[in-house]
């Protein structure tokens, strides 16, 4: 598994809760994982139920087998203090610029110079060791902006070409898309089967391979328990309804017992089942499309009882079942 995993998809998907659960399970056995958050959203405490993330790395959650997930939810003005304290030394100077407004002022108008320090603290993360030469951190999964920007977002050497040419900001530029393009790094797409999530996500997975950033796999969210099968739905569409009566009856539904008519069931079971039907045939459809993209394909099962922490759990185990660890 690459050490860099970024984590997109269409808004709706649950691409955050998909970034949760994968730092969990990229963290069982022992391991140690970094959760970052881009978007300044604070959906990963509220997925672990914890407090607000301030801009430091804080350990959250305790993985199976032992292993330990942080998270850091990454500021872009206070990633740009901390690269002028890098690059130039400015320590209170720095400070005195956030209060006039300039970091702010700085960060906005320069949306490439805001992605690269985003980007930055992520690979920076990636690359951090410590004194014995080992990773501080096994993996990094980035919860990152959804499918439409991602390919932007993660591009940031053309983001920066027109602030620098040379100097820090472009070295810094050169070295993220370093990470950012290599076998370090996989980039992973959440999507629904529903036919806007999974075009969105060809899409993404086209632009993504133009700009030759490294594309993972798919991650379809938020799965509906089979019920009917083809053969079983292929019964529904040509049993008599007058059989599906006298079944209804036989098996004392309806019947006159009960001072009820089974042929009265009929219709809206069958209104249910045509229902199903169609679902049925979309999700297979976008399932035959999602195939044709040439890439790993994972499917995560609906919780019916919402999302708590239980639930994420539950999810990383799926995660873990299917290869993605």
């Amino acid at each position: 598994m690459s050490r860099l995993q970024v984590v997109s998809g269409k808004g709706g998907t649950g691409k955050t809760t998909v970034a949760a659960a994968l730092a969990l399970a990229l963290a069982t056995e022992g391991k140690r994982t970094l959760l970052v958050e881009v978007e300044g959203r604070q959906g990963i405490a509220q997925l672990f139920e914890t407090e607000a993330l301030p801009y430091e790395e804080r350990k959250i959650a305790v993985a199976p087998g032992g292993g330990e997930v942080y998270a850091l939810a990454i500021d872009p003005e206070l990633a740009l203090l901390d690269y002028l304290q890098m690059f130039y030394k400015l320590g209170g100077a720095g400070r005195a610029l956030k209060k006039l407004g300039a970091i702010d002022f700085a960060t906005t108008i320069a949306p490439g110079l805001r992605d690269v320090l985003l980007t930055g603290k992520a690979c920076e993360a990636v690359r951090r060791k410590v004194k014995s030469g080992r990773f501080v951190y096994d993996y990094v999964v980035m919860d990152a902006p959804p499918t439409g920007r991602i390919t932007r977002f993660l591009n940031v050497n053309d983001e920066v070409a027109g602030l620098a040419k040379i100097g820090p900001i472009h070295n810094q530029a050169q070295a993220v898309m370093r990470v950012l393009k290599s076998k370090e790094t996989a980039v992973h797409l959440v999507t629904l089967l529903e036919e806007m999530p999974v075009q969105e996500t060809a899409d993404g997975i086209a632009e993504l391979r133009a700009a030759h950033l490294p594309v993972g796999r798919i991650v379809v969210n938020m799965v509906r328990p089979e019920v009917l099968d083809g053969a079983d739905l292929e019964l529904v569409r040509t049993t008599p309804r007058s059989a599906v009566a006298k079944a209804l009856s036989s098996a004392g539904l309806g019947g006159a017992r009960r001072g009820g008519n089974a042929e009265k069931l009929v219709d809206p079971l069958v209104q249910q089942a045509e229902e199903y039907a169609e679902r049925y045939a979309l999700e297979h459809e976008q399932r035959s499309v999602l195939g044709e993209l040439g890439l790993p394909l994972h499917e995560l099962p609906l919780l019916t009882e919402g999302m708590d922490l239980a639930g994420l759990y539950e999810l990383a185990t799926e995660l873990r079942k299917q290869g993605m660890s």
